[in-house]
């Protein structure tokens, strides 16, 4: 099945089915370091990236924290 998302203000078709599923196909990894999600406005745990379900329409926001001053 492919939905359209938003991921970071870009809209994309994918065949995602869970927040994990976007990470691997948008960042090569389905649990990288540094990262915190959001879906829709309602931030993810790391624990249920795996579970979370991914709808048509759905406003993925994903942050990497960089270190830095």
């Amino acid at each position: 099945m492919t939905i359209t998302c938003t991921c970071n203000g870009e809209e994309l078709r994918t065949g995602a089915a869970s927040v994990a599923d976007l990470l691997r196909e948008r960042l090569g990894s389905a649990a990288p370091d540094g990262v915190a999600v959001a879906v829709d406005g309602e931030v993810v745990p790391r624990s249920a990236w795996a579970d979370r379900p991914l709808a048509d329409g759905a406003v993925v926001d994903v942050v990497t924290a960089v270190q830095g001053g």
